[in-house]
């Protein structure tokens, strides 16, 4: 029988025997002797206590015993190497011509690197695990994020999986050294090392933003350009000169759009959606910022492979810096002036006001579309009518209008509660405030005309000249009495959600112009001509006796 005790090693608590206990305990003092003259001795003996403490729960785990034994603590002893031996490995460091002095290193563990990250520490890990530098996995992983989001996915997943390295011994195992004592001394030597760098490269470490992302991209630009060199000169002059036709493309169709845009601007440009959001001179900063924004990085792309093609430097840092300023400053205003548009539709306004019809004698109305284009008195002098249009009538084909989508027209019928029928106009607009929102879509003019049985309905609304389009919508709202016939014209499918093809498939008239409803004290509903409906009864009949013959001769 041997008698055990209980020990904690850093908050795990082991069952060992005393004679293994105390050799531990010597093993221990020697360790925080030898130690104790370091810079930070309590974090090198904590850093191997923890060590040890894992080696521990492995020989437990590996042999399924409860108990640490003498043999167990001798084994880890000589896994971590005495104070003796590692005194003396020292010594032996310190002679150049001894040939044992050369540090062994174990096998690599993938870990996520907390000292050196620009995320989350993923491709410093992968570096390390690799022996490669950083920038290598950082600028395959830029590259592999354009096609469908890859690079991104694959950090993600890394993110979530690959654990971080929190301990010493994790940096150590992620790093490949070996977890004994002079590795934890060795580590700690290069850790103080690198702070001591670190304090030195402050200052010029300590730079504005844009400079930092400015160096950035120089760097990985620069590296690009050492691995495409790399990699073979014909092929990578293949790839550069294909994505040199592709990007001088796109910036001559980018210079072709800009120009036709301005030279189209007194065509009225400005009075199609969405450039009649915005003023003109919010959309002039629009178009040039946006060619800006997109016309910078691919001017860059086109030096940087110029450069590369006839090797002669022709992308400078302060170059760089200036066209970085300027993609900047594009973006800024583009987000400036699309905050300042999207405030002008914060609130929205509505008012309502009705129409009363005149009753027909047969109670039959005729829903038409308009096609006749409103053309105000300056429109009228512009194209001089009366010389040029005399006799002749201008009409209205533009779906899209020019205050904004054909759908600002919407048309519903319901059921009127008395006789007279009516027509309800409900305008609606946003704005600043309320008082703006309502002055725009009292702005918003919409033409209705009733002629004998006739209902002609404008296409979309109009404004006058020099109002910009804030949403400007009419809902119009036809209440009919009970047993009113509705005859509707196709061309108003788009203002209607009525399914007027499905009313004219159910009387066999798929090739009319017209829909047919009645509106019935549950609302208005497809008229069925008789004659159609006789035949479609008749032939239910005849398919229920073809069935129940069917039935009986089974």
């Amino acid at each position: 029988m041997n008698k055990t005790i209980i020990i904690n090693i850093n908050g795990m608590v082991f069952h060992i025997e005393e004679d293994a206990y105390e050799v531990l305990k010597n093993y221990m003092t020697d360790v925080k002797r030898h130690f104790s003259t370091s810079a930070d001795s309590l974090e090198i003996t904590t850093d191997i206590e923890n060590r040890i403490a894992e080696m521990f729960n492995e020989i437990l785990a590996s042999e399924a015993k409860q108990v640490i034994v003498d043999g167990d603590v001798k084994k880890i002893i000589e896994q971590m190497g005495s104070v003796q031996d590692f005194e003396t490995a020292e010594n032996d460091a310190k002679d150049p011509s001894n040939p044992f002095a050369s540090y062994n290193t174990e096998r690599r563990r993938l870990f996520r690197d907390p000292d050196d990250h620009l995320v989350s520490g993923v491709c410093a890990g992968i570096a390390n695990y690799f022996d490669i530098s950083t920038v290598w996995v950082r600028l395959a992983f830029t590259i592999m994020v354009p096609f469908a989001a890859i690079g991104l996915f694959i950090y993600i997943i890394l993110w979530m999986v690959v654990p971080k390295a929190v301990t010493r011994a994790d940096r150590m195992a992620m790093k490949g050294e070996k977890q004994d004592l002079k590795g934890f001394k060795k580590n700690f030597e290069e850790e103080l090392s690198t702070v001591r760098e670190n304090l030195h490269n402050f200052k010029h470490e300590a730079k504005p933003l844009i400079y930092q992302l400015r160096d950035l991209l120089s760097d990985i630009f620069e590296h690009l350009g050492a691995f495409l060199k790399g990699t073979g000169s014909i092929l990578g002059k293949i790839i550069a000169a294909g994505v040199l036709i592709a990007t001088f493309g796109m910036a001559v169709a980018l210079i072709i759009s800009i120009i036709a845009l301005f030279a189209a601007g007194n065509m009225g440009i400005y009075n199609i959606f969405p450039f009649n959001i915005a003023n003109h001179q919010a959309n002039s900063i629009f178009i040039i910022a946006g060619f800006l924004l997109l016309g910078i990085p691919l001017l860059t792309i086109i030096l940087i492979t110029i450069g590369f093609l006839f090797k002669k430097a022709s992308f400078s840092r302060s170059i760089g810096t200036t066209l970085l300023c300027i993609w900047l400053a594009s973006m800024g205003a583009i987000a400036y002036y699309g905050f300042k548009t999207a405030a002008n539709f914060r609130e929205g306004g509505r008012f309502t006001q009705t129409i009363k019809l005149k009753p027909t004698a047969n109670n039959v109305y005729c829903l038409q579309l308009n096609d006749t284009k409103f053309l105000s008195n300056e429109d009228s002098t512009r194209l001089r009518i009366n010389e040029r249009f005399k006799g002749t009538i201008i009409l209205d084909d533009d779906f899209n209008g020019s205050d904004g989508p054909y759908h600002n027209v919407n048309i519903d019928i319901e059921k009127s509660d008395v006789l007279q029928p009516i027509l309800v106009e409900t305008f609606s607009a946003r704005g600043v405030d309320e008082e703006e929102a309502l002055n725009n879509a009292r702005s918003a003019m919409y033409r209705f005309e009733q002629k004998d049985s006739v209902l002609n309905f404008d296409r979309h609304l109009s404004t006058p000249k020099g109002f910009l389009w804030r949403g400007q919508e009419v809902h119009l709202t036809l209440k009919l009495p009970v047993n009113a016939k509705v005859v509707i014209d196709d061309k108003l499918h788009r203002n209607m959600n009525l399914n007027l093809y499905q009313c004219k498939a159910n009387n066999n008239n798929e090739q009319g112009s017209t829909a047919t409803f009645i509106m019935t004290a549950n609302g208005l509903e497809c008229k069925i001509d008789p004659v159609v409906a006789a035949r479609l009864k008749a032939d239910s009949l005849k398919a229920a006796a073809a069935d129940s013959a069917n039935f009986e001769n089974q």
